[in-house]
């Protein structure tokens, strides 16, 4: 479908609602968000926007797309991202088992949403067309991947699509909470497996909620790993690619300014089973750990949930989403994947002893 905004020969103006009945239009309060409902599926998206302003642009559950790009007077730009919609339903008739908190979740909803963080004149016009071909990047984890449904919280996955152009969707399955066991308990595992096929990946990080005790508890060269295997074999099966990424530090520094190691032998476990499988491994946990001993005991505060009521030294804010993005996108970057031909052009080089400072960092966000 293709949509006008403003000017006088348009299909949609800029105050038009989002209408149940037609199904598409702008969804309030601010910043507005157009919404349209899809099937499920990935959809290539076309928008063209015109100067002057600067603009941001996120879809669904706050993915980013498009990090604020300023745009002169006049100026035209045409961007493009091919996008993932997902129904919690299974073909079967069962469904995933979300959390209360997930139901409405604009991950799971029947409509795809763009979220726009500029002056809306800037907008001028929009396409969407299905795509049918273009592989998926599926994401399989926990609340330090997921697509985070509120600032100050964020997650690597949620801005991984940022570092991608068209023709590849991330599909971020990932959820607060999750553990291996309690991930395919659920049936996210089962989602995954009814629409992953050949030519697609499977990026898996798990360890923070694995090494808790309780009923989903796994032992690191044991258990862990057999866990593992189970949504390797789910990947290979569809003739996808899995790819394992270990998980990154928590931040807890010692009197020398070094991080201490929360994990155990997890990370370990999950990189001789990468080596053992012949699989490509993301080491997030030790690129994590080069960044935030980088930054250093105080500034790493801002790369996690600091704020004058929350002291989260496990979960981050968009900065430290970023970095952890910036890190997974350089693995990717060193591997043999054919992957690598999706990411966008003009990607700067990333050095995790050399991390952004955080004043350089500004994600507008919606109130």
């Amino acid at each position: 479908m293709i949509f006008h905004f403003g000017g006088t020969t348009t299909e949609l103006a800029l105050t038009d609602r989002f209408d149940a009945q037609r199904g598409f239009g702008f969804v309030y309060p601010e910043p507005p968000s157009f919404a349209l409902r899809v099937p499920e599926g990935n959809y290539d998206i076309a928008l063209t926007l015109t100067g002057p302003g600067e603009v941001t642009v996120k879809a669904e559950m706050r993915r980013l797309l498009l990090e604020p790009t300023r745009l002169r007077a006049g100026e035209t730009k045409r961007l493009a991202w091919t996008v993932n919609v997902r129904r919690p339903q299974l073909p079967s008739g069962a469904s995933v088992r979300l959390k209360k908190d997930e139901q409405g979740h604009l991950d799971w909803d029947e409509l795809l949403s763009l979220e726009f963080h500029c002056p809306m004149s800037c907008l001028t016009e929009l396409r969407v067309t299905p795509n049918t071909s273009a592989p998926t990047l599926y994401i399989a984890g926990d609340s330090t991947v997921t697509d985070q449904p509120g600032a100050p919280f964020a997650a690597w996955g949620q801005l991984l699509p940022r570092f991608f152009g068209p023709g590849l969707a991330v599909a971020n399955h990932a959820e607060s909470g999750e553990s291996l066991k309690s991930f395919v308990g659920e049936r996210r595992l089962a989602k995954i497996e009814s629409t992953i096929r050949k030519g697609d990946y499977l990026f898996i990080q798990f360890t923070h909620n694995d090494q808790k005790p309780g009923a989903n508890f796994v032992e690191p060269f044991t258990t862990y790993q057999d866990e593992l295997r189970r949504f390797i074999a789910v990947a290979k099966k569809a003739g996808a690619t899995p790819v394992l990424v270990t998980s990154m530090y928590r931040r807890r520094f010692d009197g020398q300014g070094k991080l201490t190691d929360t994990l155990g032998d997890y990370p370990e476990a999950m990189r001789q089973l990468a080596k053992a499988e012949s699989l490509t491994l993301i080491d997030l946990h030790a690129q994590s750990k080069l960044v935030f001993e980088a930054l250093g005991p105080e500034p790493s505060k801002r790369a996690f949930v600091h704020t004058e009521t929350i002291k989260d030294d496990t979960h981050f804010s968009s900065y430290g989403a970023y970095l952890l993005a910036r890190c997974v996108v350089a693995g990717l970057q060193k591997s043999d994947l054919p992957l690598k031909r999706f990411l966008a052009a003009g990607l700067s080089s990333f050095d995790p002893t050399k991390p952004p400072a955080p004043e350089s960092w500004r994600l507008p966000e919606a109130h």
